[in-house]
């Protein structure tokens, strides 16, 4: 675990920030490839990146902000200056609607630039995700005594019984702290789970013949583990014993399952009118 690699005066260089970057760099080489691969303009996959990246930091912080008003607003400057709290779902949703206005500035179909953006955002969730296990940003899981189970003695949020917990037996976080206490590496779970999923996106995307189709495979599977890990996660419970992330997954797994099931519809329907062409 090492939260910070490097101090240089006032700039701190965090091992989440590098694994991000490292991310984003990762993303940008595959977009690359892509368009040029499909005859897009190389600077679009440019635009993607850049935009994207400013849509997803800024969402992903300010959701935790939202999330954690309170606690933000004793200490202002966090908001800026932490290399903790950036939540996923929000990173997502900022990232989308910027992939929206560079597929706009662009005149291309939002679905095809989601289609673009699939298989990269899929890597670079896996690199983020091992930004938080090496920074201990606070997203492990519940105390375990598996053997690869791990401490975060040096985690960036604090390691204690504030942020070590568990479910009690009415589903409620209490501490779960003791000495010598193991938890779940859930980062490492998610980063490889996000990595099969960029392998299987990266293999068919040459293969699928609609526009949208690796957007709803992304948004199935990706939705459909972070509902499995999240069962490990140290997040509160909401409703029906699951947490926000994962009635947000499921709202992600019900509209990838929506689109493929029209991207089904729309190709029986362009395989019916070939063949009705043909007997004409």
């Amino acid at each position: 675990m090492i939260p910070i690699i490097l101090r240089l005066g006032p700039v701190t260089i965090y091992s989440y920030g590098l694994m991000m970057a490292l991310g984003f760099i990762a993303a940008d080489l595959l977009l690359s490839h892509e368009c040029r691969r499909r005859g897009f303009k190389l600077e679009m996959a440019t635009a993607l990146i850049v935009w994207g990246a400013v849509g997803g930091l800024a969402g992903a912080r300010l959701y935790d902000v939202f999330d954690n008003w309170t606690a933000y607003m004793s200490h202002p400057a966090s908001i800026i200056f932490s290399g903790a709290g950036f939540v996923w779902y929000g990173g997502l949703i900022g990232g989308i609607v910027s992939s929206w206005l560079v597929a706009r500035h662009f005149r291309v179909s939002f679905l095809t630039i989601a289609d673009l953006c699939a298989a990269p955002l899929a890597l670079g969730m896996a690199f983020g995700r091992m930004g938080c296990q090496l920074s201990g940003d606070g997203d492990w899981g519940l105390p375990s005594k598996l053997p690869w189970a791990m401490a975060y003695p040096k985690a960036i949020v604090g390691w204690g019984p504030e942020t070590v917990l568990k479910l009690d037996g009415q589903g409620n976080l209490v501490s779960g702290y003791f000495p010598g206490v193991r938890v779940h590496p859930t980062p490492i779970y998610e980063a490889v789970l996000y990595f099969g999923l960029f392998c299987f996106l990266w293999s068919i995307r040459k293969k699928v013949t609609l526009e949208g189709e690796l957007l709803y495979l992304y948004l199935i599977i990706a939705g459909a583990a972070r509902f499995a890990v999240e069962f490990l996660r140290i997040n509160p419970r909401v409703l029906w014993g699951l947490s926000e992330a994962q009635l947000i997954s499921l709202v992600m797994v019900a509209a990838g399952t929506i689109g493929w099931y029209w991207s089904l519809r729309r190709r029986a329907e362009n395989i019916r009118a070939s063949r009705e062409m043909l007997r004409a």
